[in-house]
C-alpha cells in the first residue's frame, strides 16, 4: 500500500529528525551509524504502536515540536517528558493513543530528560539508505531530505489505520526510566586507559563533570577537573575507529563522550560507557552533572542482559 500523508509540521522545535536504530556496518567507508540516541525509548515507542523495534520514528529535542494529524493514526511518545499535549491537554507518555485528523500534538518544554521519541503505527515513510531511515545530519542524507524537520514538512506513514486496535498499550510505570539532573554512568576501562597516569584515572572516577552547551549528536563535551595522560607519551594517537560511548580525552584533559555521528577519533579513550547505559546519553542535557563508575565486564554483560530481558518480557506481555 502507498504511504499516506499523516503529519504536518507546524513548528519543528529546536531539532527534530527521523531516526531508527541506526545505519551499522559502514564505518569502514566513513559512514556514521546515526540513529536514535536513546534507543530504549524508540524501541518501546515502536512496540506500543505495533511496529518492529527498529522502525523509524521522530526524535525531538527539548521543546517546540508541533504536529498536526492529517489522518487518524496510532501514536506513542516515550523518552523525555517534554510536556506532551494533545489539543492543549496533557497526553500520557509511554502509552499508545489514537489521534484523529485535525488533532495537534505539542511538545511544550522539558520537565525531565532531553529527547522524546514519537512512533506512528506503520512507521515514518522515508527511503532506506544503506538499510536505515536515520538522518545523518553532518553528511546531509537519510531521514527527510537529509536534514532536520522544517515548518510545513509533511510526513507520510504506511497504512496509518492498520494498528488502531492497539490503542491504550502502556509500559508498566515501574519500568519507565527516571531522568535526573545528576547522572552516574557505568564504564569499562580502555582501550587506552594505560596511557593515563594513576592520578588521571583517579580524577576521572572521583569527580563530577558538567555537560557543556557545546554538546551535540556527535559528542557530549564535559567540563571539570582535567584528566591527565602520562607525560612520557605523545599527546595524540593515530586515528582509529570509535564506537558510541567511547570517552576521548584531548590535550586539555576535558572528556568527550562520543555519540552516533562519528566513526573515527585521534584522541585516547580512557573508558567506554557500557551498552546498557548508552540510552542515558540521549537524555543528558547541558548543565547536568555526571560521574563515572568503573565496573567489570561481567557486570556490564549482566546489565545488558537484564535490560534485554525486560524488553523481551514486555513484548511477550503484548496481546496478539
Amino acid at each position: 500500500m502507498a504511504d499516506v500523508n499523516a503529519l504536518q509540521v507546524l513548528s519543528p522545535g529546536i531539532q527534530s529528525t527521523v531516526q531508527d536504530l541506526g545505519r551499522h556496518g559502514y564505518g569502514r567507508y566513513g559512514v556514521a551509524p546515526s540513529g536514535a540516541l536513546d534507543g530504549f525509548a524508540l524501541r518501546i515507542a515502536n512496540l506500543l504502536v505495533g511496529n518492529r523495534e527498529d522502525e523509524a520514528g521522530l526524535e525531538t529535542t527539548l521543546m517546540g515540536l508541533t504536529l498536526q494529524a492529517l489522518t487518524d493514526m496510532l501514536v506513542a511518545v516515550t523518552g523525555a517528558n517534554l510536556q506532551l499535549r494533545l489539543n492543549g491537554k496533557p497526553l500520557q507518555m509511554w502509552c499508545s493513543h489514537i489521534i484523529c485528523k485535525g488533532d495537534v500534538l505539542t511538545f511544550s518544554g522539558a520537565a525531565s530528560g532531553f529527547r522524546a521519541y514519537l512512533s506512528v503505527g506503520g512507521g515514518i515513510g522515508v527511503p532506506r539508505i544503506m538499510g536505515s531511515k536515520s538522518t545523518n545530519l553532518p553528511s546531509c542524507f537519510g531521514g527527510l531530505h537529509g536534514r532536520a524537520l522544517q515548518k510545513d514538512d509533511i510526513l507520510a506513514v504506511a497504512d496509518p489505520g492498520e494498528n488502531l486496535s492497539l490503542a491504550e498499550r502502556c509500559l508498566p510505570p515501574d519500568w519507565i526510566p527516571a531522568y535526573p539532573a545528576r547522572w552516574t554512568l557505568r564504564v569499562l576501562w580502555g582501550p587506552q586507559d594505560h596511557h593515563f597516569s594513576a592520578e588521571g584515572r583517579q580524577t576521572f572516577c572521583s569527580h563530577a563533570y558538567m555537560l557543556s552547551p557545546d554538546s551535540d549528536r556527535t559528542g557530549i563535551r564535559l567540563q571539570g577537573p582535567a584528566v591527565h595522560s602520562r607525560t612520557d607519551i605523545a599527546e595524540s594517537i593515530i586515528s582509529e575507529g570509535v564506537v558510541a560511548g567511547a570517552i576521548q580525552v584531548p590535550g586539555d584533559g576535558q572528556p568527550i563522550i562520543i555519540l552516533g555521528e562519528t566513526v573515527t577519533g585521534g584522541y585516547r579513550k580512557i573508558a567506554t560507557v557500557i551498552s546498557a547505559d548508552l540510552p542515558l546519553l540521549g537524555q543528558m542535557k547541558p548543565g547536568d552533572a555526571v560521574q563515572f563508575k568503573a565496573i567489570l565486564p561481567a557486570e556490564a554483560t549482566d546489565a545488558l542482559r537484564r535490560q534485554e530481558e525486560r524488553i523481551e518480557g514486555f513484548k511477550k506481555s503484548l496481546p496478539g
